[in-house]
C-alpha cells in the first residue's frame, strides 16, 4: 500500500465524516435549545465549530438562520468529488 493509496482513503473517510458532522450541524439549528457544550452535542461541536466561526463572520445569519453548515457541506462535497471522486485527482493518478 503506496502513500497516494493511504492519502486517498483517509481523505476519503475525513471528507465523509465532516460531511456527516455538518449535515448533524444542520438539523441541531432546528433546535435551539440543545446546548453544544453539553455530552452528545460537544462531540458534534468540537470538531465542526473551529470551521464554522470563519464563515459566520463572513456570512451573517439569514432570516435568523445560520447557514455555515450548509456552505461547509457543499465545500467537503466539492473538495470529495474533486480529489477522492470517480474523476478525482487522487483518484486518476491512483488508477490510471
Amino acid at each position: 500500500m503506496n502513500l497516494l493509496n493511504i492519502a486517498y482513503w483517509a481523505l476519503s473517510i475525513l471528507l465523509a465524516i465532516m460531511t456527516f458532522l455538518f449535515i448533524f450541524r444542520i438539523v441541531l439549528t432546528w433546535y435551539p435549545q440543545a446546548e453544544m457544550n453539553r455530552f452528545p452535542w460537544f462531540l458534534i461541536a468540537l470538531p465542526t465549530e473551529f470551521l464554522l466561526v470563519p464563515i459566520r463572520s463572513w456570512i451573517s445569519p439569514i432570516g435568523g438562520v445560520d447557514i455555515s453548515p450548509i456552505i461547509w457541506v457543499g465545500i467537503c462535497s466539492l473538495l470529495r468529488e474533486v480529489l477522492v471522486g470517480q474523476q478525482g485527482l487522487i483518484s486518476m493518478a491512483l488508477y490510471r
